[in-house]
């Protein structure tokens, strides 16, 4: 274990008490979630993937400076924060199913981009 952390020094973001445990619950919980999608998902592949490389340094490692610097996107209690958006957003993906077809065909140019100047 590395030296404990008195402060993120980002204003109103606690230093966490456990950031692996809590870590490594949410990545679980994802993993949980994105299972209930079908595998052709272009979502589920997409973040399968991050979720296990992350999981994968969690569990290689346990000092949490380290692990901050092997993810490198921001210390472990943003982190945390990223994970529990992104299990949010899971949840969110399983209700709306946008790996299913449309209901109704898509007007002309729904998908273009750039939007074509009328």
């Amino acid at each position: 274990m590395g030296l404990l952390k008195k402060t993120t020094g980002l204003t109103g973001l606690a230093v966490a008490a456990n950031p692996h445990h809590t870590l490594g619950a949410l990545y679980g919980k994802i993993l949980r979630t994105l299972q209930k999608m079908p595998e052709t998902s272009v979502y589920r592949k997409y973040t399968e993937q991050i979720v296990r490389e992350r999981a994968a340094v969690l569990t290689q490692t346990k000092d949490v400076y380290e692990i901050e610097q092997k993810i490198n996107c921001g210390q472990a209690e943003e982190l945390i924060i990223q994970a529990e958006n992104e299990l949010n957003l899971a949840r969110k993906m399983l209700n709306w199913k946008p790996w299913e077809p449309l209901v109704a065909k898509p007007p002309k140019g729904q998908w273009d981009w750039p939007p074509a100047k009328s």
